[in-house]
């Protein structure tokens, strides 16, 4: 039984749910002249299209100054080696597709840092949390604005709940994270007890863990810290939403400027929904969906999102491994010790 459960969830809900998701893309653009779609790429203006590939590294360079100033007082990181182990754990996630970017990228700090890497992968956490809270409001203001185009059904009130939804889940986790960071320091707690246990599992690799979370659920002791976490957490949307509007500039497409935090709030639920239910590619069709609402014909808008994902890709790619090959770490390791730390954290 165990195998067979093992076999579902490792072979046929991932071929299911990619089976969905190209039924879903013919379904949305049954309509494509392939010929346009393909002179659309052709004729891409190359200057939106170095903006583009600018923004796609710069949004990435904030989440790496984001992560700066909340790793500061544990230790002083350079925002440049944040932002190339961010985009490592993104290149290493897409070549090797186990879902550890947030742990090669923190497994690559621990070790070029010299500290645990539970610790960073805590503060990792934390900074997740933060545009999840974010990501949420936009989606609120979204939804009260009225930034919505006129769809079938009330997309406007499932934008504003899925954004409540959002705003509580992660407010929770950042709640039980810091409430948490004192219980942390009693031996006789369940957590702790909890962690101990999967240390233990660990063999000698994660002794010290429950010492080490502990130290890396902290908050900038500085205002301006403080201030510059959430100022980054909203500048790294902006600068995201901005990224359709460069792909559709190079094709011609021009919409307004609330519709592209539309669409970027609608692709985001759609990409965590996908991942929610094992539909790969969410983010693409939430996007394509958003277009032909918006009124964008098909072959403009695809030619955008195929833009903006392969642009996305072969960044994330490239700037990781040239990351990798001048930090002197093999990426076999990096996704090695990734994989084993998913192990370690999955064995309760």
């Amino acid at each position: 039984m165990r195998g067979a459960m093992r076999l579902l969830a490792r072979w046929f809900i991932p071929i299911a749910g990619s089976a969905a998701m190209i039924a879903v893309l013919f379904w949305l653009y049954r309509d494509l002249d392939a010929e346009s779609f393909v002179m659309a790429l052709k004729m891409a203006n190359p200057f939106w299209l170095s903006i583009l590939a600018f923004t796609i590294l710069f949004e990435q360079y904030l989440r790496g100054w984001k992560w700066r100033q909340i790793l500061y007082d544990l230790k002083p990181v350079s925002s440049v080696r944040l932002c190339g182990a961010i985009l490592a754990g993104y290149g290493a996630a897409i070549l090797v597709p186990l879902g550890i970017s947030p742990l090669v990228r923190s497994w690559l700090i621990a070790r070029l840092e010299n500290l645990r890497m539970a610790s960073v992968l805590t503060t990792s956490a934390i900074e997740r949390f933060i545009d999840g809270v974010v990501f949420a409001l936009i989606a609120g203001v979204v939804a009260y604005a009225g930034w919505i185009p006129d769809i079938e059904g009330d997309v406007r009130t499932g934008i504003a709940v899925a954004g409540a939804i959002n705003f509580v889940v992660f407010s929770a986790l950042l709640w039980i994270l810091f409430f948490g960071r004192s219980p942390l320091s009693h031996d006789d707690v369940l957590i702790s007890r909890v962690i101990d246990w999967v240390s233990a599992k660990g063999r000698g690799r994660l002794d010290g863990m429950r010492d080490a979370i502990r130290t890396g659920i902290i908050w900038p002791k500085s205002g301006i810290r403080q201030g510059g976490v959430i100022l980054a957490a909203f500048l790294m949307k902006a600068v995201a939403a901005t990224h359709f509007l460069w792909a559709g500039l190079s094709v011609g497409v021009i919409i307004g400027l609330a519709d592209y935090l539309f669409v970027m709030v609608f692709a985001g639920f759609a990409m965590v929904m996908g991942r929610f239910i094992r539909i790969p590619g969410g983010f693409v069709l939430g996007s394509g969906f958003a277009f032909s609402q918006l009124g964008v014909a098909d072959e403009q808008a695809l030619a955008m999102i195929v833009l903006n994902y392969v642009f996305t890709i072969v960044l994330m790619v490239g700037v990781g491994l040239l990351f990798f090959w001048r930090s002197g770490i093999d990426i076999r390791a990096a996704n090695l010790a990734g994989a084993k730390a998913d192990d370690a954290t999955r064995a309760p």
